[in-house]
């Protein structure tokens, strides 16, 4: 696998930048909080975040481009994708118009169904693509998605689908990560070429996912950390998110996050207790702990290696 020996190939940076908990809470300073100025002003601090709002509704063009236009040379996205491509519930208002059957409630999809929101979808991240923006397709799948011959197979389909991106998948079942089939499951995201996601969670919950660190595209790694609240199980979005990460907390992360770093060519670390400003707080001390860089030293350096438009991917 290919990999990096320094820190130049880990960014750090967390999963959302326009969550209200995050506005609300001050860290974005006066004059910087319109659409434009929070990205901007992120962007600066952090070279990656993730876009959270695509596994809620269809992206659009107009936005990734702007998302382009307002974010450097080396800057990345890493995208969820639509919950329908997951299999989790979707409801019909949540698709295009044209895409709604008679009726409203859940949605049953089918394979045409599935294709045709996929082309949408790709279609509305092609600008981020152009710009070399893209970081990967984050496919989170649910808590009810476990090991097994119909997993597996879907799997293949989603890789069939978006053969030609760079994807990233995290289960939520831990039997995927348990010791006697650990090699298993990393076997099957390699010859996939998926990037498997490490997951840092609460401990003490039977669905709790071990911290398990694969490393199964040698392009990319990614680590998510959700926080470690005892509410992940039964407790609303915000009990369940609510953390605030302690140094030596992300100190036991560093070893493994360096390990993983040189193995793939980049490591996206994020993180996603999002209550109000711990997130971005937590990415700024373990970005100092990896001795990783800011979003305009990042910047700065893919200015001096000549990484412009001439050398952006299609």
């Amino acid at each position: 696998m290919g990999g990096t020996s320094g820190t130049g190939g880990i960014l750090v940076g967390t999963c959302s930048w326009t969550d209200r908990a995050l506005v609300a809470s001050g860290w974005y300073p006066s004059g910087r909080r319109d659409a434009e100025g929070r990205l901007r002003y992120y962007a600066e601090r952090f070279p990656v975040v993730e876009v959270d709002a695509t596994y809620y509704a269809l992206p659009s063009a107009r936005n990734s481009a702007l998302w382009a236009e307002r974010t450097p040379d080396g800057f990345r996205f890493d995208v969820k994708a639509f919950s329908l491509l997951t299999g989790h519930p979707t409801r019909a208002e949540a698709l295009p118009a044209g895409l709604r059957a008679a009726g409203r409630g859940r949605v049953e999809p089918d394979e045409g169904l599935l294709d045709e929101v996929w082309e949408r979808f790709a279609g509305a991240l092609a600008p981020l693509r152009r710009a070399d923006r893209l970081g990967t397709l984050l496919f989170q799948f649910p808590p009810w998605f476990a090991p097994g011959p119909r997993a597996e197979a879907r799997l293949a389909r989603c890789a069939e689908r978006t053969r030609g991106w760079p994807v990233a998948v995290e289960f939520r079942h831990p039997d995927w990560w348990r010791e006697d089939r650990r090699a298993a499951t990393t076997d099957l995201l390699t010859g996939l070429d998926m990037s498997a996601v490490a997951v840092d969670m609460t401990q003490t919950l039977p669905t709790s996912l071990p911290p398990v660190t694969p490393v199964t595209s040698p392009r990319l790694a990614v680590a998510r950390f959700h926080g470690r609240s005892p509410d992940w199980g039964t407790g609303t979005k915000e009990a369940k998110f609510r953390h605030t990460y302690t140094e030596p907390e992300l100190t036991e992360w560093v070893p493994r996050l360096h390990a993983m770093a040189r193995r793939a060519d980049q490591l996206h670390v994020l993180f996603n207790n999002c209550c109000a400003d711990a997130a971005v707080h937590a990415a700024e001390s373990m970005r100092r702990l990896l001795g990783a860089r800011t979003g305009a030293d990042h910047a700065a350096e893919i200015a001096a290696e000549g990484e412009g438009p001439a050398h952006r991917a299609g």
